[in-house]
């Protein structure tokens, strides 16, 4: 019942009494962003007609160009951080001093990217209306919609006259679909802006809920085991002097991961790719391996690649000790190793993050689109808002347009979500800017 009356309430126009218990001033923004609802659309097509597959560095850095040229109209100063060094085209960064009432104000960090996973070849290239509530396009809402919420969001409060009583940096990332190597670099800078920042806000879809936001990000760490065993001839197969070859250890240490690491809360472990045979090949960077056998023939090597995703650093490097502790177990003739390598940091449901989703949900209560929960961790994957976590007050991400589909030809947007969720940053910025200031 209460998720009917949501999209009851996103299907029709929000009444005025709806949003008696804001302040005029409140109520004069809220009034320009339903204004602006065609033009954000309209931006938002814009973007989207712009191939920025992570590959497609011109057109990533052309995507970056337009958000750059409306950045600097709202005065803000902006720069490129060159992805050469890590391999991919780069970020936009902008950011915008306070300078109202003698105070710079809270500083907020607001995190988006400008890549998607559609490449040049892709068959899914444009934008297409729908219908008045419902849009498709490569990345509409993965997360181009969420990076035109955060220009819609610059444009209301420079309307209220908020701009100058906050301080604004802006990171919109050029490889979050496929990150460039190594990430530590590619990640630099914004690690950099988030430990000068207070409070981190992103906006990727989240898990597709309008009453939801992520306060939790499991972290993502991905792994390899090579196994090895002795080539012989099948006949041979568990014998004291051959044992049991590279195919059965691989089985036995998967056995084993599952055994003794199952059941634990939001931790889950995932072998994504298995290989094996008398010779094998692999390569990490294309994530793709051959393997060449025999069936009478005793399998001398094999690979695994797989992922374990944890919702804080003690839950990660435990499982990696437990996982480590299988692999050394090995059977007859054989042997085994496991690498790590860490990759997405885990951000953990600090009490920040959860009093700053009360104060969203306590604006988006009086804006008319109901309270908003804190999301499932396990429906929330890896995304950049992590890599802020550890250096700011507080960090929400899941700010941007809903929809369905994502990372297929069928991505869709609920537009009737671009007011709502523009309308809940802004006015959650607009307070968080006024309290700080008192």
């Amino acid at each position: 019942m209460k998720h009917f009356l949501l999209i009851l309430l996103m299907s029709f126009p929000v009444t005025a009494d709806a949003r008696q218990d804001l302040s005029p001033r409140e109520r004069d923004m809220v009034a320009f962003i339903d204004s602006r609802f065609e033009d954000a659309v309209a931006y938002l097509e814009q973007v989207v007609n712009i191939n920025s597959g992570s590959m497609n560095f011109e057109g990533v850095r052309a995507v970056g160009d337009v958000f750059d040229s409306t950045f600097t109209e709202l005065g803000f100063e902006t720069w490129w951080v060159d992805g050469a060094p890590f391999g991919r085209a780069g970020h936009l960064f902008a950011r915008r001093e306070g300078s109202g009432s003698g105070s710079a104000g809270p500083h907020i960090l607001m995190v988006g990217h400008l890549d998607t996973v559609f490449e040049d070849d892709s068959p899914f290239q444009r934008f297409e209306r729908v219908d008045e509530h419902t849009a498709v396009g490569p990345g509409v809402i993965d997360m181009k919609g969420g990076d035109v919420v955060i220009v819609e969001v610059m444009r209301a409060l420079a309307h209220a006259g908020a701009l100058d009583d906050m301080t604004i940096t802006v990171a919109l990332i050029g490889d979050e679909e496929s990150s460039g190597d190594p990430l530590e670099i590619g990640r630099a800078s914004l690690v950099e802006a988030a430990r000068a920042a207070d409070i981190a806000l992103a906006f990727e879809p989240g898990d597709g809920k309008s009453e939801t936001a992520v306060t939790a990000r499991r972290g993502f760490t991905g792994w390899e085991v090579h196994t090895h065993g002795l080539r012989a001839h099948s006949s041979r197969v568990f014998s004291e002097d051959v044992g049991y070859g590279a195919i059965y250890e691989a089985a036995r240490l998967l056995v084993g991961f599952y055994e003794t690491m199952t059941g634990e809360e939001l931790l889950t472990f995932n072998p994504g790719l298995i290989v094996g045979g008398t010779d094998i090949t692999f390569d990490d960077q294309e994530e793709e391996g051959t393997a060449f056998g025999k069936t009478n023939v005793i399998a001398g090597r094999g690979l695994v690649s797989g992922d374990l995703r944890a919702l804080s650093l003690e839950q990660r490097d435990a499982a990696k000790e437990r996982m480590r502790a299988v692999v050394a177990e090995h059977l007859p003739g054989t042997d085994a190793e496991i690498t790590f390598r860490d990759s997405y940091p885990p951000m953990g449901p600090t009490g920040g993050n959860l009093a700053l989703l009360e104060r969203l949900s306590r604006v988006s209560q009086q804006a008319g689109y109901g309270s908003v929960a804190a999301a499932d961790p396990a429906e929330a994957g890896a995304a950049d808002i992590s890599f802020t976590g550890a250096h700011v007050s507080a960090a929400m991400d899941g700010l941007g347009i809903l929809g369905s589909g994502t990372h297929t030809t069928h991505e869709t947007a609920d537009l009737r979500t671009f007011p709502m969720q523009i309308t809940r940053t802004a006015l959650l910025l607009l307070r968080v800017a006024e309290d700080w200031n008192k």
